[in-house]
């Protein structure tokens, strides 16, 4: 019975790569010369600081840029509150790996509201679609493509 898994799934590598290439180019940029602008990576968060609310968002549109050219999916990043203000302002921005309970939830319930012949499972932080043809699996993948969720999927581990 043919299968795939639904994922979302963030190469860290290359968020680690974008980040560099960020901190480089922070650095050699004018605008930035004398200021404490900077990124930080640590395992599943990117740390954005600067001297003012406007030039963190400069050092975040560089970022984005950066994390865009290396195949990174934006809806994959979480910003969180922007602290501070006029003086220093920093904004930790999480990685999000993994369905959450929630959306693998209304996954299912998309899946499940189509009516296409297939069973779905939830399994930790991924899930599972199997079915008997590979047509209804692929109409699935269709299907999840065109949802507007609020996180990239990869459909990967596809049996036959």
């Amino acid at each position: 019975m043919p299968s795939f898994d639904i994922v979302s799934e963030v190469d860290l590598q290359e968020v680690g790569n974008a980040v560099d290439q960020t901190r480089r180019e922070v650095g050699t940029r004018y605008d930035f010369k004398g200021s404490s602008a900077g990124v930080e990576h640590s395992e599943a968060a990117i740390t954005v600081h600067a001297d003012n609310n406007f030039q963190l968002d400069q050092v975040k549109d560089i970022l984005y840029q950066k994390l865009a050219r290396r195949g990174v999916d934006i809806l994959a990043l979480k910003g969180g509150k922007v602290e501070g203000g006029n003086k220093e302002a920093r904004q930790v921005i999480e990685v999000r790996q993994g369905i959450p309970q929630d959306t693998a939830r209304r996954i299912v319930r998309l899946v499940k509201d189509s009516k296409l012949k297939v069973q779905v499972s939830i399994q930790g932080d991924k899930v599972r679609v199997s079915g008997k043809k590979r047509d209804d699996l692929q109409a699935v993948m269709n299907l999840l493509r065109e949802a507007k969720l609020d996180l990239p999927l990869q459909f990967n581990n596809f049996r036959d």
